[in-house]
C-alpha cells in the first residue's frame, strides 16, 4: 500500500507535483507521507494568491475572523487522536508529547479567535480644542511563516494564528523533516471556510523556497524559528527590503541548582528539561549548573534516574525518549559526544547509538550526561540539540550565574531553589528571555510572550499579547470636529 500523498495548497486549491518522502525516524521502513516538493515557481505563486487575498480578508471584522478560528480549532479538537498520532510517527517524540503539543495548538487557536472581538486601539486626549484622536490596528500584509521540525504543530499555530487575526494573509514553509503536522493544521482552515488564498502551504527545499519568500515583491514580514545560521541568512537577505522580521534560534540554556533546593523534584525538572523530547527543544536543558557542596550526591541521582529512561518508538506506551529527527540530527550529536569524549573523557551515562532489534530502523542516541565540564568546552558553548547533559560545578549562586550567563545564548534558563531572596537574586541577574523557577527549562503556555535575548532571538516577542505587536501595525487618527 503506497503511502498518502499531501500537496501543496495554494489559493485555496490542493497542487500536486514531484514528491518527496516523510518517513517515521523510529522504524524508517514506514513512509508517512508523501509530499509535493515545491519549486521557487510555486513559492511566487502562493505569495501572490495571499497577496491578492488580503483586501478581503483585512477588511472583515475582527470576530468574523475569530469565528473561522474558531472552526479551524473545532476540526483539530475533533481529529485530537488521529493529528497526535501522526507527529509522532512523523518527528518521533512520544505519544504524551505529541498529545500535549496539539492541545496547545487548539489552545492557541482558541486564544487567538478571541482577540478578534479585543483588537483595541489607543483613545487619547488632543491638546487642540475640539479635536477626537485615536489610534487602530492595522494588518501589515502578506507573511512569511517558516517553521521547524522539533514542534510540528504548536509554532505553526503560534505564527498562523496571531497573524491571521490581525488581519493578514500567510505563506506557510514547514520543515521538510516534519511537514505533516503544519498541512493538518491548513487542512483545518481550508475546511473551516477561511477564504482562498489567505492561507497557503509549500513544502520542499529550504534554501530554494526560503530565497523565493523572502525575494518576493509582495512579502511584508517573515517569522522564523530555527537554527542561527539561517537565522543569519534571512535577516540579511530581509533587511535588504527592510521587511519586518521575527528570529527564533538557538539556545544553550542552564539549570541552576541550589543546595537549598528540594532535591528530588531538583533531579525529576533536570532530567526533564534535558532529555524529554529526546533534548530536540530550543528551551531544553544543556547545561547543569550544580553547587558544589551537593555535587557530587546531585550527579548520583542524577544518573541514577536518567538510566531509567526507556528509549523507543514513541507509539508505545512506557516510552520515555523517542528517537532524533534524522539521521543527519543523531550524527550531528554523536559527534558532540566525541567531541565531549576528548575535552572532558568518558560520560558518566550513555554515550552511544541504541542498536539491535527496533533500535536498527532508527535514529535513536542514549540519553548522554558528562561531568566536571568547564565553560571552555565545546559542550558547554555550543547547541547540540539532543539528549546531551553538561554538568558543570558552581561555588555558589554569584559564581553560577557568571557560568550561566557566558553565553552567547540567552533564551531559557531553570533555577532549583527555596530561598526568596535568591529567587529574586536570579530572575534580575540571569540573561534570558524565559525565566522558570522550580520548573524545567522547557515548557511554556501562549498566554504569555516568547522569545529570548542576545543571540537566540531577534524582533518581537511571539505568543500572547506580545504577537499582536508583530502581525500588526497602527493608523492614527485626528478628527476636528
Amino acid at each position: 500500500m503506497s503511502a498518502p500523498l499531501f500537496p501543496n495548497y495554494i489559493n485555496g486549491e490542493w497542487v500536486e507535483g514531484s514528491t518527496f518522502d516523510n518517513r517515521n525516524p523510529a522504524d524508517t521502513d514506514e513512509v508517512v507521507g508523501r509530499f509535493v516538493n515545491g519549486a521557487p515557481a510555486d513559492m511566487a505563486r502562493a505569495v501572490e494568491a495571499a497577496s491578492a487575498a488580503l483586501p478581503g480578508w483585512a477588511s472583515m471584522n475582527g470576530p468574523a475572523r475569530g469565528a473561522l478560528l474558531f472552526k479551524v480549532a473545532d476540526l483539530l479538537e475533533k481529529r485530537f487522536d488521529s493529528i497526535s498520532a501522526d507527529m509522532t510517527r512523523e518527528e518521533g517524540k512520544t505519544l504524551p508529547e505529541a498529545k500535549g503539543e496539539v492541545r496547545r495548538s487548539i489552545n492557541i487557536f482558541r486564544y487567538f479567535a478571541g482577540e478578534g472581538s479585543r483588537l483595541g486601539g489607543i483613545v487619547a486626549p488632543s491638546e487642540r480644542e475640539r479635536v477626537h484622536m485615536f489610534a487602530i490596528r492595522k494588518p501589515i500584509g502578506v507573511c512569511g511563516l517558516v517553521t521547524p521540525w522539533n514542534f510540528p504543530s504548536a509554532i505553526p499555530a503560534w505564527k498562523l494564528a496571531p497573524a491571521l487575526i490581525c488581519g493578514n494573509t500567510a505563506v506557510l514553509k514547514p520543515a521538510s523533516a516534519a511537514p505533516l503536522s503544519a498541512w493538518r493544521i491548513v487542512e483545518a482552515c481550508h475546511e473551516a471556510g477561511i477564504p482562498r488564498g489567505v492561507v497557503n502551504f509549500v513544502a520542499g527545499p529550504g534554501k530554494a523556497l526560503g530565497e523565493a519568500l523572502v525575494e518576493a515583491p509582495p512579502l511584508r514580514a517573515i517569522s522564523f524559528t530555527g537554527s542561527c545560521g539561517v537565522g543569519a541568512w534571512l535577516h540579511e537577505r530581509a533587511s535588504r527590503r527592510r521587511l519586518r522580521i521575527q528570529l527564533e534560534m538557538g539556545g544553550k540554556n542552564p539549570a541552576i541548582v541550589l543546595a537549598d533546593a528540594n532535591f528530588e523534584a531538583a533531579v525529576e525538572n533536570v532530567v526533564n528539561g534535558a532529555f524529554f523530547s529526546t533534548g530536540q527543544k530550543c528551551t531544553a536543558t544543556s547545561r547543569a549548573i550544580v553547587e558544589e557542596s551537593i555535587y557530587d550526591r546531585f550527579l548520583e541521582a542524577l544518573v541514577g534516574r536518567t538510566k531509567k529512561l526507556k528509549a523507543g518508538d514513541g507509539m508505545q506506551p512506557g516510552i520515555d525518549i523517542g528517537p532524533c529527527i534524522d539521521e543527519a540530527q543523531m550524527n550531528t550529536i554523536l559527534r558532540y559526544i566525541d567531541i565531549g569524549r576528548r575535552e572532558c573523557g568518558e560520560p558518566v551515562c550513555g554515550g552511544r547509538r541504541l542498536t539491535g532489534g527496533a533500535f536498527d530502523k532508527g535514529w535513536f542516541v542514549e540519553p548522554t550526561i558528562f561531568a566536571g565540564v568547564t565553560q571552555e568546552m565545546t559542550i558547554a558553548r555550543e547547541e547540540i540539540f539532543g539528549p546531551v547533559l553538561a554538568v558543570m560545578k558552581a561555588r555558589d549562586l554569584r559564581h553560577a550565574l557568571e557560568l550561566a550567563n557566558a553565553s552567547e545564548f540567552g533564551l531559557s534558563a531553570s533555577l532549583q531553589t527555596s530561598n526568596v531572596s535568591r529567587m529574586f537574586d536570579y530572575i534580575y541577574g540571569i540573561q534570558a528571555g524565559l525565566v522558570t523557577v522550580n520548573l524545567p527549562t522547557a515548557g511554556v503556555e501562549y498566554q504569555l510572550p516568547f522569545g529570548g535575548t542576545k543571540d537566540s532571538s531577534f524582533g518581537p516577542k511571539e505568543q500572547g499579547p506580545a504577537a499582536m505587536e508583530f502581525y500588526s501595525d497602527f493608523k492614527t487618527v485626528y478628527v476636528k470636529y
